[in-house]
């Protein structure tokens, strides 16, 4: 009986494969292991050539799709690796990916390989596959442990389900930065020391950022100012209608109302006073230091400078210029001295113990916290110019790891993506400090003349909401700059006996000359 065409068509299949497999065991390798860059050729090369032609045809439309993201819709791009929920997505078909890859480069060498082979060639080409097998699992699992990271760094930002009394209301349709012209942000460093019930926010500094151009301009708060206002219509305006201190203890230091104890002091005492908040302490101090200044406080990032270390140990250390000896540990009260000191020296490498130091020893140093603001904004300004693209990529998991566990803010999931382009604005603009001018504004803290802090800072950062005004959780997207300009300095909720100086151009300091290496004591 003549076989069928079916038959006929069969045999010759089977008889082009069989020459096909007398290539050798190394070509046969070679061809499988670079089939795994485009999947599916090494099908074809096998003369599987349907099942080849799909699912290389599938991954030619993949690539190409994947080229046309990256290059038209990188916008979106980013948003995806800002989503919670889509990262999910991305992890599982990065999962997908890593198993197709090792299951055809499996079933390639295995169509692709002589029919016979020497029990040598045999082991050796199974070795190289599994090798390269292993490889590609490696990079599966270490690609999802990066996704991981930053889905959890994600989740650090305030979710639709946050509570804040505090922040903005943004509309989604618009323009962001259009909305917030300048960008203020509260930056504080919460010290959990021994002895302390709850922490105390011993660095309080607000960046106050040009949307536009990228520039930003350094507030730095001292520790112990008192008195620290509220906004007419605030509540804890009717508790401390003069300020955060008690003037039954008369004009003397009182130390459970400096600025550092508003954290813990004021929402342990007046529990939900600004209504449902995920930190209260934040939120007093996002109102007060907002009267202060005369801005709108938009969002606050909290870092524990416990863990302060690890976030520049994972960005591979920071570099700056000491000018005079920095003490590492010591206790002024207790008159216990610095184990060791940092020394002078230009561009000095510093690991996270040590930055953490730099921007945090005072003993016996002169102008003690002014010289610690100082360096505290030559820290912040070494860890922007540290956080380059590359070096935050290279870093990338260590980081976010850190992140994570150390960060605390109430700014929105939402607002990310717009924040990575700023964040590149800021990188390259310029960063300036604003001098509140201590000589006459807060010889001491017991008394600081707010009025004169706002005019200096109205003048470096443009108009800013009058004194005495609603706080931040009363605007929705009116920017502080619409403020008219004559309005920016009228007398706080809690005036000040002393006149308000008249602000100069000393007033503020661009930081790289601030920042630069001039040895001598600080002044």
């Amino acid at each position: 009986m003549a076989p069928s065409r079916a038959q006929r068509a069969a045999r010759g299949n089977r008889a082009r494969r069989a020459r096909t497999r007398r290539r050798s065991a190394i070509a046969a390798l070679a061809i499988a292991v670079i089939g795994v860059l485009v999947p599916g050729t090494a099908y074809l090369a096998a003369r599987r050539t349907r099942l080849g032609a799909v699912v290389t045809g599938i991954t030619l439309a993949v690539y190409c799709a994947a080229a046309y993201v990256a290059l038209r819709q990188r916008d979106a791009v980013v948003a995806w690796g800002l989503d919670a929920n889509r990262l999910l997505w991305i992890i599982g078909g990065l999962i997908a990916v890593g198993v197709v890859s090792v299951i055809v480069l499996v079933t390639s060498y295995k169509m692709l390989r002589p029919i016979t082979l020497a029990p040598v060639s045999r082991l050796f080409g199974s070795l190289v596959v599994g090798v390269v097998c292993f490889a590609l699992a490696v990079s599966t699992a270490s690609g999802t442990q990066k996704l991981l990271a930053q889905r959890e760094l994600v989740r650090v930002f305030a979710g639709d389900g946050a509570k804040s009394q505090t922040r903005p209301t943004i509309a989604a349709n618009k323009d962001v930065w259009r909305q917030l012209p300048r960008l203020n942000l509260l930056l504080l460093g919460a010290d959990d020391g021994k002895g302390r019930d709850g922490s105390r926010t011993d660095s309080v500094m607000v960046a106050s950022i040009d949307t536009k151009t990228g520039d930003t301009s350094l507030i730095s708060l001292t520790r112990n100012f008192m008195r620290m206002p509220f906004p007419a219509d605030s509540p804890l305006h009717k508790k401390f209608p003069t300020g955060f201190w008690d003037p039954k203890l008369g004009d003397v230091e009182q130390p459970e109302f400096y600025l550092d104890a508003m954290y813990r002091n004021i929402p342990k005492k007046y529990p939900g006073i600004l209504g449902p908040s995920d930190n209260e302490g934040a939120d007093v101090l996002k109102v007060s230091v907002g009267e202060a200044l005369g801005l709108n406080i938009h969002y606050y990032v909290q870092i524990n400078l416990a863990g302060f270390a690890q976030v520049v140990d994972a960005l591979g250390g920071i570099t700056v210029n000491i000018n005079y000896p920095v003490p590492v540990g010591g206790n002024d009260d207790q008159k216990i001295p610095p184990s060791r000191y940092l020394q002078p020296g230009p561009n000095q490498p510093l690991n996270g113990t040590d930055a953490l130091w730099f921007a945090r020893g005072r003993y016996n140093v002169p102008t003690a916290d002014l010289a610690r603001q100082a360096r505290q904004r030559c820290t912040f300004k070494a860890i922007v110019e540290r956080a380059t693209p590359q070096n935050v990529l290279a870093n990338y998991e260590s980081i976010a790891k850190a992140g994570e566990q150390l960060i605390r803010t109430d700014v929105p999931q939402n607002l990310l993506k717009h924040l990575v382009t700023l964040g590149q604005r800021v990188k390259t603009g310029k960063i300036a400090n604003i001098d509140l001018n201590k000589q006459k504004n807060f010889p001491n803290g017991r008394n600081p003349n707010y009025a004169g802090m706002r005019a200096i800072v109205a003048q470096a950062t443009g108009p800013s909401r009058p004194a005495g005004s609603a706080g931040p959780h009363k605007t929705t997207t009116v920017p502080p700059s619409t403020v008219p300009p004559s309005t920016a300095a009228q007398p706080s909720a809690n005036p000040s006996p002393k006149p308000s100086p008249k602000p100069s151009a000393k007033d503020t300091a661009d930081l790289t000359s601030a920042c630069a290496y001039n040895p001598g004591p600080p002044k």
